[in-house]
């Protein structure tokens, strides 16, 4: 619906047949009720909150903030509805797209109209190799019409303008298909691949971005910004995501152990990995110098509700056995499995060639004990991550009494999060 269509619309009847069009035969099915008569419609559907709301629920996001434009009920409607949808939703590209156009663009436009949730964060993440315009052609690459910041602009463009997004790309992707929660995952190694994970704002949840870099004058690092961005001083802090790119850069290894340790200390999951670059985080100023230099992005997750756990698969992880029996010691953290999600930090020299050519062995595995949650996650360049629980009750348990390397390679972490219960649809 256009703003002029709003603004016309204070009869209600048309933008109501307009609206369920949109929605389908259920929407359909209530209005036919509500508008026996002409007269007894206009009334119901510009009086009846309760009718008009149970009208509305069937709508997706974007056409229900049309919706609210129509008169101060319906938005009143609207705003109650979007405070239902509190569950994560997400959106996969698996297929390559126009050589234009990389696909991850292509269904994010297609399927932001069709979700019913609000992002407020999106954390996406693409195969580096297409994303940043290049392509195979008969062993060789070539030069695709695109490049990587315009890539990102275009999918920023999609978004809300206040929405936080984080972007990065890497050599391998690992994503479940859309559909449902219970897609079996795909490891997806080579060719055109990505994933937008949409985040709306949640009762008792709160989800921040935050960026440090190397400051290329100064080898001490400021721990005052770890306060800043929400990850000192903050007693509800749960679970930290944390990606590390331009890792080959001079001074990088320290400068991550500067970053790492003190995380270390707190009774928080820790997880994340090398990524082969950031192109998107839209609350963060544009700073020359960061791109420069090494740095640390990440998604902090605060809230007493939040549960998670980690486990690393480490170089005697080396069949089907193995990856199994870590699994269960994940399934043995009890971390609910409704409203969560599952990541996969691999190394890029892992997967089928690690396994003797068995593809997508350790996503299965994850499926076969979490055959509700929905994986993400990607192959990189170095993990980070140990088996650590974070439980409901605040209690952290640890593989030794002492604190564990973060800092590995040749191996997987996996990771679960647990958002808490919610009475929106589940994931």
């Amino acid at each position: 619906m256009t703003h002029l269509e709003c603004a016309a619309a204070r009869g209600f009847l048309l933008p109501a047949r307009f609206l369920v069009r949109e929605a389908g035969a259920g929407a359909e099915a209530w209005v036919a009720v509500a508008m026996e008569s002409d007269g007894k419609g206009a009334y119901v559907l510009s009086n009846l909150a309760e009718v008009v709301e149970r009208i509305l629920s069937f709508l997706p996001t974007k056409a229900l903030l049309r919706a609210a434009c129509v008169c101060r009920l319906w938005r009143e409607c609207a705003r109650r509805l979007l405070r239902t949808q509190q569950s994560i939703a997400w959106v996969s590209a698996l297929e390559p797209g126009p050589s234009d156009s990389h696909s991850l663009v292509r269904a994010l436009a297609e399927e932001l109209e069709n979700v019913h949730v609000l992002p407020q964060t999106v954390l996406y993440i693409a195969d580096a190799e297409t994303f940043s315009g290049y392509e195979e052609c008969h062993g060789q690459k070539r030069a695709r019409k695109r490049n990587s910041k315009e890539t990102a602009i275009a999918l920023e463009k999609l978004l809300p303008k206040r929405c936080q997004v984080l972007g990065l790309v890497t050599p391998g992707i690992v994503v479940t298909p859309m559909g449902s929660s219970s897609s079996r995952p795909q490891e997806i190694e080579d060719g055109e691949a990505g994933f937008a994970l949409l985040f709306p704002k949640i009762d008792g949840v709160k989800i921040h971005t935050f960026h440090f870099f190397k400051d290329l004058k100064n080898r001490v690092f400021d721990e005052n910004k770890f306060t800043e961005a929400g990850l000192k001083n903050n007693p509800e802090l749960r679970v930290v995501l944390l990606f590390v790119y331009n890792s080959w850069k001079s001074g990088a290894d320290r400068f991550l152990h500067q970053i790492i340790n003190p995380l270390n200390e707190k009774s928080i999951i820790l997880a994340g990995g090398h990524v082969e670059s950031l192109t998107s985080l839209t609350t963060t100023e544009n700073n020359t110098e960061a791109g420069d230099s090494c740095g640390v992005v990440g998604l902090a997750f605060s809230g007493p509700q939040l549960q998670s756990a980690t486990v690393l698969l480490d170089q005697d992880v080396i069949d089907e056995r193995t990856v199994e029996a870590a699994m269960q010691r994940l399934k043995a953290a009890s971390i609910p499995e409704h409203n969560t999600i599952g990541f996969m930090f691999a190394c890029i020299g892992r997967g089928y060639q690690y396994y003797k050519t068995k593809r997508n062995l350790e996503a299965d595995a994850f499926r076969k004990f979490f055959p509700n949650v929905p994986l993400f996650g990607f192959f990189g360049h170095g993990e980070i991550g140990c088996d650590r629980i974070v439980t409901g009750n605040f209690i952290l348990r640890e593989c030794s009494d002492i604190k564990d390397d973060l800092l590995h390679g040749y191996t997987t972490v996996m990771t679960l999060i647990h958002l808490g219960s919610t009475k929106a649809n589940q994931v």
